[in-house]
C-alpha cells in the first residue's frame, strides 16, 4: 500500500511540476504576438490485475496526456479571412487617396475654367494685347497643371508598384519559411511542447501571409499545412516542404498581374489585391485626364488652323502633345491667337474664329469632363473608405474573439499557479504519509 502511495504521489508531483511550467510559460508570453495559451491535459493511470485480483482495475496515479493549444481552427481562419479583406480595403483606399491628391492638388479644373474665362474676356476686345497675353498665360498655367497631374499619377503608381514588389518578396519569404516549418512539424512528436511552438509559428506565418494575399489552407493529420492562392482550386503556394515562386508582372498601362510558378492567379484579398485595384483605377483616371487634354488640344489647334493671327498670318497650333503628360503651349505670344477668320486682314476685330474656338471647347467640354473625373475619384474614395471602416471593424471583432479564447488571462493563470502548487504540495504530503506508514510497518514486532 505504501509503495502504491509513493507511486501515485510521484506521478502527481511530476504532473503538477509540468503544469506549473506550462502556467509559467503562459504568464511569461502573455504579451507575445501570436502566442496561443497552453493548458495541460491529464489522464488517470489505471492498472489491472494483481495477486488474487485478476480483472480488477486499480487507479495508480495521474499522467500527462498532452499539452493543448487553446486555438480554434475556425476562428483562426476567420481572423485570416477578415484581416485579409481589411488589408485589401486599406491598401486600396491608401492608393486611391494618393490618386485623388495627385489630381486635385494639380488644380487642373480651375486652370481650365480660368483659360475658358480668359477667352471669354478676349471676345469683348479681340485686339487687346493685355487680354491676349492673359489667354496665353492661362493656357501655359493649364498645360503645367496637366503635366503636374500626370507626374503626380506617375508618382502614385510608382509608389504602389514599389510596395507591391516588396509585398511579393515578403510572400515568397513567408512561404519558404512556412515550408521549413512544415518539415519540422512532420518530425515533431504529437502534443509536445516543440510541436506547440511550431504550431504557433505556423499560425503566425499564415496570419502574416494573409495580410498580403488571400489564402486557402488545408491542415494535414501531422499538422503541416497546404496553402493555395485564389481559392480552394487555385495553384499551390506551399505544399509539404516545398514553396512555389510567386511573381508579379506589370502591364503597359501600369496595372499588375500575379502568378504562381507561371500559373496566373488573381488575389481577391490582401494588400496586394488592394494595390492592384488602386492601379486599375489609376489607369482609368489617367485615361480620362489624357482624353480631356487631347480633346482640348484638338479643339484649340483645329480652331487655330481656320483663322488668322493678329498680323493676318495663318493661325498656328496653340498646343503640342497628345495627353496630359506632354501637353505644352507652343504659341510664342498672344499675337499668335487666331481670333479672326481666314482672309481677314491684320488687326481685325472680327471675333468669328475666336467664337469658333469657344464653341469647339464647349463641344469638347474639358472642364465638365475634368469635373466628372474629379467627382468620380472623390466618390470612389468616399465609398471605399466606408467599406474599409466596416471591414476593419469586422476584422477587429474576429481578432478579439480569437484572443478571448487563445489569449492568456493572467487572473486565470494566477489561479492555476495556486492550484498546481497545492497539488504539488499535496503529492509531497502523500509521500510523507506513505513514508510514515512504511516506517510504522517496519516497527511492528
Amino acid at each position: 500500500m505504501a509503495s502504491d502511495l509513493l507511486s501515485i504521489s510521484k506521478s502527481g508531483a511530476q504532473v503538477a511540476r509540468i503544469a506549473l511550467d506550462v502556467t509559467a510559460q503562459n504568464i511569461s508570453n502573455a504579451a507575445s504576438e501570436g502566442y496561443v495559451r497552453r493548458s495541460v491535459s491529464l489522464a488517470e493511470v489505471a492498472s489491472s490485475g494483481g495477486g488474487m485480483r485478476v480483472g480488477d482495475v486499480s487507479l495508480s496515479g495521474v499522467r500527462l496526456d498532452g499539452i493543448v493549444r487553446n486555438a480554434d481552427v475556425f476562428r483562426q481562419a476567420e481572423v485570416r479571412r477578415t484581416g485579409s479583406d481589411a488589408a485589401r480595403a486599406d491598401a486600396e483606399v491608401a492608393g486611391l487617396e494618393n490618386i485623388q491628391t495627385a489630381v486635385e492638388g494639380a488644380n487642373v479644373f480651375p486652370a481650365i475654367v480660368k483659360f475658358e474665362g480668359a477667352l471669354q474676356q478676349l471676345a469683348a476686345d479681340p485686339t487687346n494685347s493685355s487680354l491676349r497675353t492673359a489667354v496665353v498665360e492661362e493656357a501655359r498655367t493649364m498645360t503645367r497643371s496637366f503635366n503636374i497631374a500626370s507626374q503626380g499619377l506617375d508618382s502614385a503608381g510608382d509608389g504602389l508598384r514599389f510596395e507591391a514588389t516588396d509585398g511579393v518578396k515578403q510572400v515568397n519569404l513567408l512561404s519558404q519559411e512556412l515550408a521549413r516549418v512544415n518539415l519540422r512539424l512532420a518530425r515533431a512528436a504529437d502534443a509536445s511542447s516543440d510541436q506547440s511552438a511550431l504550431l504557433d509559428q505556423r499560425d503566425s506565418l499564415l496570419q502574416s501571409l494573409s495580410g498580403y494575399t488571400d489564402i486557402t489552407t488545408t491542415i494535414a493529420a501531422d499538422q503541416t499545412v497546404e496553402v493555395r492562392l485564389g481559392g480552394a482550386t487555385g495553384p499551390q503556394l506551399v505544399t509539404g516542404g516545398s514553396a512555389s515562386a510567386f511573381a508579379m508582372t506589370t502591364a503597359a498601362d501600369g496595372t499588375l498581374s500575379f502568378s504562381v510558378n507561371g500559373t496566373a492567379v488573381a488575389p481577391s484579398a490582401g494588400s496586394l489585391a488592394g494595390k492592384a485595384q488602386a492601379l486599375v483605377k489609376l489607369a482609368d483616371v489617367r485615361s480620362r485626364i489624357d482624353a480631356v487634354a487631347s480633346s482640348l488640344i484638338g479643339a484649340a489647334n483645329a480652331a487655330q488652323a481656320t483663322g488668322v493671327a493678329l498680323d493676318g498670318s495663318p493661325g498656328q497650333p496653340m498646343f503640342s502633345g497628345t495627353g496630359a503628360g506632354d501637353i505644352a503651349l507652343v504659341l510664342a505670344d498672344g499675337a499668335g491667337l487666331a481670333t479672326a477668320p481666314a482672309g481677314a486682314g491684320a488687326n481685325s476685330r472680327n471675333p468669328a474664329n475666336l467664337d469658333a474656338l469657344r464653341n469647339g471647347l464647349d463641344s469638347a467640354d474639358p472642364s465638365g469632363a475634368m469635373d466628372a473625373a474629379i467627382f468620380d475619384i472623390s466618390s470612389t474614395v468616399a465609398g471605399r473608405t466606408v467599406s474599409r471602416d466596416a471591414l476593419t471593424a469586422i476584422a477587429d471583432n474576429s481578432r478579439i474573439a480569437l484572443q478571448t479564447q487563445a489569449g492568456v488571462d493572467l487572473d486565470q493563470e494566477a489561479v492555476n499557479l495556486m492550484r498546481y502548487q497545492q497539488a504539488f504540495q499535496a503529492s509531497g504530503r502523500v509521500m510523507q504519509v506513505a513514508s510514515d506508514i512504511f516506517a510504522s510497518l517496519l516497527a511492528i514486532r
